[in-house]
């Protein structure tokens, strides 16, 4: 055994402890887990040389250096990310502490981190010992039911975990507190194939004696006439679990003992697109409190067991959703006779809470949102709440088991103005880390980024990335394809990305057909572009974060839909497969501005087949890391016969372009490898021609040109003609968004339908990788390796861009003085980082050592000056 040495360094320290890619998490769902954590050192070229993990069953055994579920011993190795653990078997329950030491090229003891805790959730149908239950009577109201059981403690244990699995949202109250803070639990699912469990430690909410736990059920996406919904619902089922002398027992299980009532709350909207409608509040109804004397004065009748059909039931393995922040209005005006307008001054996706002056009893107040107004009015969007007065002093209303997407807010059959003080307006989201910044000297580029990154905190609430929060809330993979690399470099979304990946894995179909959005609650438009998102996802989460499990685990659905794909091709080439009851429509591209015809046939079958061809390509490197070279070379063989038949199809010689002509006939090819070498100098000048004559210099794409824009434009160093298309302030454009009052990017140019929306946000990887120069070697991923290379487009003369990675912060802040570059650059531990040089480049400094321009860099982790001399 090594034996533990100092518990901190000068030089270093180890710090965020993860299991799965979460902080201490409860519950997670397998019994061989990865732990990953971070070097951060204070002093340059420093990296982590060898680690010893050690985890126990009791913190204490840690403390003494004595790890019996598995001391790894010392093992030479630099990897930190996602280390699997291959201790003493696990089980169902099991809970575990665990800390690691690490040593660097020149300590002969480790240093020790903190220690960090996991716990393994409920993994096998008999290891539930509950049934689902709900109300005893079900009025086709939408109640929000509570469900109460009354329980007495004499001796409290050591550890009390719930379990909790709701089909709907819950919320759970101990004694008159609410457990935690996390909010609208769990994350979104397939009902028809799975539902999420959820663990609570309530051991801090125990008392001996008398005990009250509540659990306060709503539908959520539980709504009748859905798949897997089996009854009006919402059900639940749950038990508690306690630790005692190290053995754990269930204490009590959900079952026809619980008493259950309507709690006062109900639902409205039917949850189909425009119709999430919101809460219907009777406060006279609603329990004051939850106090054991509140509770003993309530009517209650038995709860009700349900039968529900088989699924599987899985540990929820995303962070939770919580409130991010605070927001008080701009502006409150009179809309005449018809209520008060309220203006919040940004887009938001979350709460709503509104103090009352005192109401006669019944009257009832009603708060309808938008995210834009039409002719001085709310543009109609199906978001709706109702709020029943008490005839108490201090009413309030805030949103519990709804949310809505708005900036507008219009309060109805209230007789007095509302005080901006007693208005907050909640942004929720699904409780992820920002993971970057960025900062330019051009103030209009820095109003589009900070638009983006703040459209994605509206758009990710729940455990996935959907299209829009009020309209359809679903997480189609052509928004998703469309987001991902900017989402993933803004946000620590590993997580978020695991629960979304088991959504899509879990609605294939048998014949291997896809869906367009997972969960697919019902039929949705879209194209092979949103079917194929399980292949591209998986793939960048592997790249961007080090996290395998979704290549590994989903890969014989992706070959599955490959196959699906080759079915409906015809000489090669895809061509319409039919529409299903769950899917429709054979989209290309999607949402381009006027006068470019994203119907057309020649169009649609280019960008699919090069999507195709993209997706054969992804799969050989996913069957490379894989070790399945047999499998990586089909695949390759596919991407390259594909890539052919793509170019003697649709390419017109005559013209140099492809298909149309649009900037995404025009670019697909090229990201795609369809185009010959010697061919793409001839594309790149139809591309620009057009864009400036026919196109007078403005974006002409949608939802799926963005991101293959973006990605080609930042390999091809073309930022120069990117920042010029940001510049535009006319329609098509961010800024002409921006001049029309945008917060949050639109789903059309023209501000139709929705402005909360994931159609244009592909370009913000552009900020990071381009103008940032921040990029991920695909062959070290997780940031391991770091590719450096700023481009400067003319007008842009400084800016600062970071990145959290697995391995720490990668930092740049470039400055151009005259024909002066100086870059200054921050490597985590762990990572090395390698200058690409722009052309212009005479010769460079690193750190004072001269080098001339033909010469690579790699460059260690830690702190460095970098001054390019230029021509």
């Amino acid at each position: 055994m090594i034996m533990i040495g100092t518990s901190c360094s000068n030089h270093y320290r180890i710090d965020d402890l993860r299991c799965e890619n979460l902080t201490n998490p409860l519950g997670i769902d397998g019994t061989t887990p990865h732990l990953s954590w971070k070097v951060a050192a204070n002093q340059n070229g420093i990296h982590q040389t060898a680690y010893q993990l050690l985890v126990a069953s009791d913190s204490s055994l840690l403390t003494a250096g004595k790890a019996d579920l598995w001391d790894s011993g010392k093992v030479e190795s630099e990897n930190s990310v996602m280390v699997p653990y291959t201790g003493n078997t696990l089980k169902s329950s099991s809970l575990a502490y665990w800390k690691v030491g690490v040593w660097d090229e020149k300590s002969s003891k480790p240093v020790w981190s903190n220690t960090a805790f996991f716990s393994v959730g409920l993994l096998k149908p008999e290891d539930w010992k509950g049934s689902y239950i709900g109300l005893t009577q079900d009025t086709g109201n939408s109640e929000c039911p509570l469900l109460f059981k009354q329980f007495d403690i004499n001796k409290l244990g050591e550890k009390a975990i719930l379990h909790v699995n709701s089909l709907g949202y819950h919320e759970i109250y101990v004694n008159g507190q609410k457990v935690g803070d996390e909010v609208l639990s769990p994350s979104v699912v397939q009902f028809n194939k799975r539902s999420l469990a959820v663990t609570y430690d309530i051991t801090p909410y125990l008392q001996q004696g008398r005990n009250d736990l509540i659990i306060w059920l709503a539908r959520g996406w539980y709504q009748p006439g859905l798949p897997g919904v089996a009854y009006y619902g919402p059900l639940v089922k749950a038990q508690l679990d306690e630790l005692h002398d190290g053995q754990w027992n269930t204490l009590f299980a959900t079952d026809a003992s619980w008493k259950s009532r309507e709690s006062g709350r109900f639902g409205i909207g039917t949850w189909q697109p425009h119709q999430f409608g919101g809460e219907r509040v009777e406060a006279g109804r609603v329990p004051t409190d939850f106090t054991s004397a509140t509770l003993d004065a309530l009517t209650w009748e038995a709860a009700k067991i349900v039968d529900v059909p088989s699924h599987a039931v899985s540990p929820r393995m995303t962070q939770p959703n919580r409130i991010q922040a605070n927001i008080n209005p701009v502006k409150i005006s009179n809309l005449d006779s018809s209520g008060w307008l309220i203006d919040m001054g940004q887009a938001i996706t979350g709460w709503m809470e509104i103090g009352f002056p005192e109401l006669p009893e019944g009257q009832e107040i009603v708060i309808e949102y938008a995210d834009h107004l039409e002719n001085g009015q709310l543009a109609s969007q199906g978001q709706i709440d109702r709020y029943i007065a008490s005839g108490k002093n201090g009413e309030v209303f805030k949103n519990q088991f709804n949310y809505h997407s708005f900036q507008y807010v219009k309060i109805s059959n209230l007789p007095s103005k509302p005080q901006s003080d007693d208005i907050h307006a909640y942004l929720i989201h699904t409780d992820y880390q920002d993971a970057s910044s960025f900062e330019c000297s051009d103030a209009e580029l820095n109003a589009i980024h900070d638009m983006i990154h703040h459209t994605l905190h509206c758009l990710s609430l729940g455990g996935y990335l959907v299209d829009c929060s009020h309209i359809e809330r679903l997480g189609y993979g052509g928004d998703g394809n469309a987001s991902t690399q900017t989402a993933q470099t803004m946000f620590d979304l590993s997580p978020l990305y695991a629960n979304w990946m088991q959504a899509w894995a879990d609605c294939i179909r048998d014949d291997g057909s896809m869906p367009h959005t997972a969960p697919n609650p019902y039929r949705a438009g879209g194209g092979p572009y949103w079917c194929g998102f399980i292949i591209t996802a998986s793939w960048k989460t592997y790249v961007n974060y080090g996290d395998s499990r979704m290549i590994e685990k989903y890969y014989p659905e992706m070959k599955r839909w490959l196959q699906y794909v080759e079915n409906y091709s015809v000489d090669g080439l895809l061509d319409k497969w039919p529409d299903e009851d769950y899917r429709w429509w054979f989209l290309g591209d999607w949402a381009t501005p006027d006068g470019v015809d994203q119907t057309a046939k020649p169009s649609v079958d280019l960008v699919n087949n090069c999507f195709v061809a993209e997706c054969y390509a992804t799969m050989e490197k996913i069957a490379t890391v894989l070790a399945k070279p047999d499998e990586a070379a089909v695949f390759a063989e596919r991407a390259g016969q594909r890539r052919q038949l793509i170019q003697e199809r649709f390419f017109d010689n005559a013209n140099n372009s492809y298909a149309t002509g649009s900037q995404i006939d025009l670019i697909y090819p090229m990201l795609s490898k369809v185009t010959p070498q010697e061919l793409i100098p001839n594309v790149i000048n139809t591309l620009y021609s057009t864009t400036e004559v026919d196109k007078k210099g403005h974006l002409a794409t949608g939802l799926v040109g963005i991101p293959i824009l973006t990605e080609w434009a930042t390999a091809n160093h073309s930022a120069d003609w990117v920042y010029g298309m940001l510049k535009k302030k006319d329609y098509p454009g961010y800024l002409y968004m921006i001049e029309n009052g945008a917060t949050a990017t639109w789903e059309h140019w023209n501000g139709r339908r929705s402005r909360i929306h994931n159609c244009y946000n592909g370009i913000g990887s552009w900020f990071y990788q381009a103008i940032g120069g921040i990029r991920p070697d695909e062959r070290f991923p997780g940031y391991r390796r770091i590719i450096i290379s700023p481009q400067v487009p003319a007008g842009i003369t400084w800016a600062k861009v970071s990145k959290e990675t697995p391995y720490g912060t990668v930092a740049v802040d470039w400055s151009l003085r005259e024909n002066l570059l100086q870059l200054d650059l921050v490597v985590p531990s762990g990572s090395t980082a390698i200058l690409q040089l722009p052309d212009s480049v005479v010769e460079y400094t690193v750190d004072g050592t001269n080098f001339p321009s033909s010469s690579p860099t790699e460059i260690p982790g830690g702190q460095h000056r970098i001054i390019y001399s230029l021509k």
